[in-house]
């Protein structure tokens, strides 16, 4: 991967279908979060062409399914349909992983797939995976994340998947306030850990644990920036201009939305390439050091 090469890293992507055409969610959740987000594209497209979409626009995209079987009762993308389809295309995805807290062999599974493939992080869902982040049942998969060096992805807030479906497809929202996150960041001090989404209802509590923990970081997916409520903005052109990150959400808003939406904020000028690139380069340890 050519940083120099690339416009902006986006942090938040999703495989939603593996090589043999297995969704990762349920049909009812799809159908729901395509009618929530007006997605008007593929709602599901493969990695490959996932890498292909970036490359043409010479950006680089994090990947990632969720592993929420414990939850949903829907068998996941395997993690490694999406590694190796991101080590094909080393030059412009970078892989990250899911597994369900609640599986027994949690922790062994994160190990052996870090050690394995050329994983940088984690992705958690706590809404569909039904877990507070601070459960101690995530705490030993927490401990190898730490000890190798992932970053952990917890997506945050509200969520699109359920939006709209009768009962909201069982999705809790509960389990989404970042608060929990603190005592993961406190008791894993050394765990990179990023925030996902502006976190509403709840987006002081994610402001203030970004602010307060030196390896928590928060990405901008899952909405389009003209919706970004000012104290994130007014936070990310200042105390946390160096832990605020590019994501789109793709495919349920493409980073084509996204961008011509923050070109309109009210971003300083030097802080701009540090949301689009340099932050999530250090953090994924892109440039040499994380």
């Amino acid at each position: 991967m050519n940083l120099d090469d690339l416009v902006a890293i986006d942090v938040h992507t999703h495989a939603e279908v593996s090589a043999d055409g297995h969704h990762a969610l349920p049909e009812r959740l799809m159908a729901g979060s395509a009618k929530y987000f007006a997605v008007t594209g593929d709602r599901a497209p493969t990695v490959p062409a996932i890498a292909e979409y970036y490359r043409q626009r010479r950006m680089a995209a994090v990947v990632f399914t969720v592993d929420a079987e414990h939850g949903t009762g829907h068998p996941p993308v395997p993690n490694e349909d999406v590694a190796q389809a991101c080590a094909a295309n080393a030059d412009v995805l970078i892989p990250f992983a899911s597994v369900d807290p609640h599986r027994a062999d949690a922790a062994r599974t994160a190990r052996r797939l870090a050690e394995s493939h050329p994983i940088r992080g984690f992705k958690f869902h706590p809404c569909l995976q039904a877990f507070h982040p601070n459960d101690p049942l995530a705490y030993p998969l927490y401990e190898v994340l730490q000890e190798l060096g992932m970053v952990a992805l917890f997506h945050s807030g509200q969520t699109g998947i359920g939006a709209g479906v009768r009962g909201g497809g069982g999705v809790r929202l509960k389990y989404a306030n970042p608060m929990a996150i603190d005592d993961v960041a406190a008791d894993f001090p050394d765990l990179k850990i990023v925030i996902a989404h502006p976190s509403f209802p709840w987006q002081d509590e994610a402001l203030a644990v970004a602010t307060h923990k030196p390896l928590v970081h928060i990405d901008l997916s899952g909405w389009s920036p003209k919706y970004f409520p000012p104290q994130l903005v007014r936070y990310a052109n200042t105390l946390l201009k160096d832990k605020v990150l590019f994501g789109s959400d793709f495919p349920v808003i493409t980073p084509d939305r996204w961008l011509a939406d923050f070109e309109k904020l009210d971003i300083r000028p030097e802080v701009r390439p540090l949301i689009l690139k340099d932050n999530a380069a250090r953090l994924l340890g892109l440039t040499g050091s994380a």
